[in-house]
């Protein structure tokens, strides 16, 4: 049976190029479901219908109505990459204003695997809220993939779309 993976992607420059995390978690046999922040759907809506054919499920960036049924089925795990300090911080703080937002925050109460890449570059990583952000997830038991084998911040408008860890981050997940 394969295992179902929510790629939660926020609005930073790999999102873009989405397409190649999935196939990467796809060949690491994972049934994958996309789920983007409002900006990242704004970012990659020219690619959203190969977006739903290379994943087979809806693309999603929004609460559904509470009657409305599930399109995607439930995760064994979720991915949050990449991961903005914006998203970092209200998720560790406990926002819930946007479905993927929801998402997360839920999925630590349900301890469900929880792998983060960031992608952010040095002058956001100086801000204190970054530190106690990554802090809480870790705490509560998010993978945080920043610093050495994960994702090291660039310089402001220096980021290198094509060095990020993707390989990293699916290794992180469960097997």
């Amino acid at each position: 049976m394969t295992k179902v993976l929510y790629l939660i992607s926020c609005a930073a420059p790999p999102v873009r190029s989405i397409a190649t995390g999935i196939r990467k978690a796809q060949a690491a046999g994972w049934e994958v479901c996309l789920v983007l922040t409002p900006s990242a759907h704004r970012w990659v809506e020219p690619d959203l219908a190969e977006l739903r054919e290379l994943t087979g499920h809806p693309v999603r960036h929004e609460y559904k109505h509470p009657d409305s049924a599930d399109v995607l089925p439930p995760p064994d795990a979720i991915l949050v990459a990449p991961v903005t300090l914006n998203t970092l911080t209200k998720w560790a703080d406990g926002h819930a204003d946007t479905l993927a937002l929801g998402l997360v925050t839920e999925a630590l109460g349900l301890e469900l695997p929880l792998v983060a890449l960031p992608f952010i570059n040095r002058a956001q990583a100086a801000h204190p809220a970054l530190a106690r952000g990554v802090s809480v997830l870790r705490e509560y038991g998010v993978t945080m993939l920043l610093g050495e084998g994960g994702f090291v911040p660039h310089e402001p408008k220096h980021g290198d779309v094509g060095s990020y860890p993707w390989d990293a981050a699916i290794a992180a997940l469960p097997a």
